[in-house]
């Protein structure tokens, strides 16, 4: 009996009215102004040809990274032409290690024809906006047993964009690359038809 009165008194606020629905998130904006890896300015309208698989991250991350790397460049292989409608880009949260040289040398391992991701980078400033317009977590925290002495825990989410910054989806770094590579098929087909 009390777990009923509960129950029915959770939706309404004390006047009897029914209670607000909770406050919406705000949505990915997809929003940002970087360095790519060449030390070119750049931002969502520099790829607005194409969509963007985005996927934030740092060149020394020992275990998520290169897995998540590795896998969304496996994807896009998947894919065949089709990967030539995607711009795959790495968003560093360590702005201080990350340099465009080094996101080079780093994503250099990932690289391969048109699905080759391109590292963006800038001052810690632009990196938070970056972030905040796509909605990820990350804060560096000290690991005496990391190079540098700390770690950047992130959210891995890769984001699917159209060009221009317009969300279309994301992918959990719990789906494997068969189910990204399908679901970013029926999203460039989708796309091909309207």
């Amino acid at each position: 009996m009390l777990e009923t009165f509960f129950a029915d008194a959770l939706p309404s606020c004390c006047c009897g009215a029914a209670a607000p629905p909770p406050p919406a998130a705000p949505p990915i904006a997809g929003r940002f102004d970087l360095v790519d890896h060449f030390g070119q300015p750049v931002n969502e309208d520099s790829f607005r040809s194409r969509c963007m698989l985005v996927l934030f991250g740092f060149s020394h991350c020992a275990v998520v990274c290169p897995r998540e790397l590795s896998k969304l460049g496996s994807a896009l292989d998947l894919l065949g032409p089709l990967a030539d409608r995607i711009q795959p880009l790495y968003i560093t949260v360590d702005p201080a290690r990350d340099s465009p040289q080094v996101l080079r040398q780093y994503l250099s391992r990932y690289a391969g024809g048109a699905g080759a991701f391109i590292g963006l980078t800038g001052s810690a400033g632009q990196l938070e906006a970056a972030r905040r317009s796509f909605r990820v977590f990350a804060r560096q925290v000290t690991d005496p047993c990391a190079p540098g002495g700390y770690v950047v825990p992130h959210t891995a989410h890769a984001y699917l964009m159209a060009g221009g910054g317009q969300y279309l989806t994301h992918f959990p770094e719990s789906l494997d690359a068969a189910t990204i590579a399908t679901r970013l098929r029926e999203h460039m087909e989708q796309r091909q038809d309207a």
